[in-house]
């Protein structure tokens, strides 16, 4: 029996995107094809442990869940018009092996995935929301699971997946892949969600781990799909880039014990280099396909920089600093001004990091951000102010959320009186 739940469960995982994508094109509900969808997943968990896992569970589960709406159809509470094509399907499908089944369907399942992203990403939704319904739809997650990965009570993450859905539906957002200018915001706002479905993984912003690799490797997951599904957007394969060089190190993000290690202090033989030459061979695709670099492709540029450096000297500041120069250009924000301001002070002296992060002391957005003080206090101790350092990594731990970090935090202003050394402030 463990053996059939754990088999249903990866099956639930591989074609549960595809299964609702499926259902929201025929009913234009993404609640409703979500609701049949485990209606579907609940009849293989009572049908399966008697008759087997089928040949092609995708299609099982496709099969059963039309039929479903069907059921639902002729209660009134969907459209006639859905009626009739569901219908109509289902007239076509009592004979229809399942293999035949499914290769009805492959023609439109790429699109209808591109469709799902697109609407669980919807700017209509709260950002909160969109990574929710994300996880939910995309990426098969439990209620329980996100919650658990986000550190918020079940019950808020199920309101905040009741409502985003409940919105969607009153908005009537189509079930569509934007076209023309459209399509550039709305690509932006997936990738935003991946990427912060990503960095919750990478530096977990509350709780007693520093990293959760799960989110990591679902924001990745996802990127994948995107990529595969827009072969031709250099964003996307910038994101994926981006994503798989920082994932290549998560290994050596932590010690023995949990603890957090900076960049230029981890073992770079931990590091995972097929994951590099794949990020590689993503961001070289994302140059080749012409035009200017996005925000996630320089960032992935950046990464590639230190991927290549086989030792934390030989990393090439200068050009980490010219690209940080291009992204501020680009994608202008206090945070990339913040990264900027690391770059430069490596590249040409903690003075001159220091200029760029006293001008940033009164930007009100970075008023409780905690990395602002701690990269303060790194440049501090480098120019041997060791009590103003000491203060300011006391108050970037006590601003931090995530226990390894304030940890780490305190360490460093309980060091802040030895003599600085030259290692990094990059995580």
């Amino acid at each position: 029996m463990a053996d059939i739940n754990r088999t249903i469960d990866a099956v639930w995982r591989i074609e549960s995107a595809k299964l609702i994508a499926g259902l929201t094109r025929l009913t234009r509900d993404v609640g409703l094809a979500e609701d049949l969808a485990q209606d579907a997943l609940v009849a293989a968990m009572e049908r399966w442990p008697e008759t087997g896992i089928p040949d092609n569970p995708g299609a099982w589960l496709m099969a059963t869940a039309k039929h479903r709406a069907i059921d639902h159809a002729r209660r009134g509470k969907m459209l006639d018009r859905t009626h009739q094509q569901l219908g109509a399907e289902r007239d076509d499908e009592q004979d229809t092996p399942e293999s035949a089944l499914v290769e009805s369907m492959d023609d439109e399942i790429g699109d209808e995935l591109l469709r799902l992203v697109f609407i669980a990403c919807h700017p209509v939704l709260p950002m909160e929301a969109r990574v929710a319904l994300t996880l939910r739809l995309l990426g098969g997650l439990a209620t329980e699971q996100i919650a658990r990965a986000f550190l918020v009570p079940v019950a808020t993450m199920a309101q905040r997946i009741v409502r985003a859905k409940r919105t969607l539906s009153e908005a009537r957002v189509p079930f569509e892949v934007p076209r023309g200018p459209d399509l550039e915001a709305r690509l932006a706002s997936v990738l935003q969600v991946i990427y912060l479905i990503f960095n919750e993984g990478y530096t977990a912003t509350a709780g007693d781990d520093w990293i959760r690799p799960s989110l990591c490797e679902e924001a990745r997951r996802l990127g994948r799909i995107v990529g595969g599904l827009m072969p031709g957007e250099s964003e996307v394969f910038g994101l994926v880039a981006l994503m798989e060089i920082q994932a290549s190190r998560l290994r050596a993000r932590v010690g023995p014990a949990g603890e957090p290690i900076l960049l230029l202090d981890q073992n770079r033989a931990l590091w995972d280099h097929v994951l590099i030459r794949h990020a590689l061979a993503c961001l070289e695709h994302a140059e080749g396909l012409g035009g200017t670099l996005g925000p996630y492709a320089l960032q992935a540029e950046i990464a590639a920089c230190h991927a290549r450096a086989r030792t934390g000297a030989d990393t090439d500041w200068p050009r980490i600093a010219a690209l940080y120069d291009a992204l501020a250009q680009l994608a202008p924000s206090p945070v990339v001004e913040l990264n900027r301001a690391v770059a430069v002070s490596m590249a040409f002296g903690p003075a001159a990091g220091l200029e760029i992060v006293d001008e940033l002391c009164c930007e009100k957005s970075l008023a409780s951000y905690h990395l602002l003080p701690a990269v303060r206090g790194d440049l501090l101790a480098k120019l041997g102010r060791h009590a103003e350092a000491r203060q300011e990594f006391e108050r970037a731990a006590s601003l931090t959320q995530n226990a390894r970090e304030r940890e780490l935090l305190l360490s460093r202003a309980q060091a802040s009186g030895a003599p600085p050394d030259d290692g990094p402030t990059p995580a």
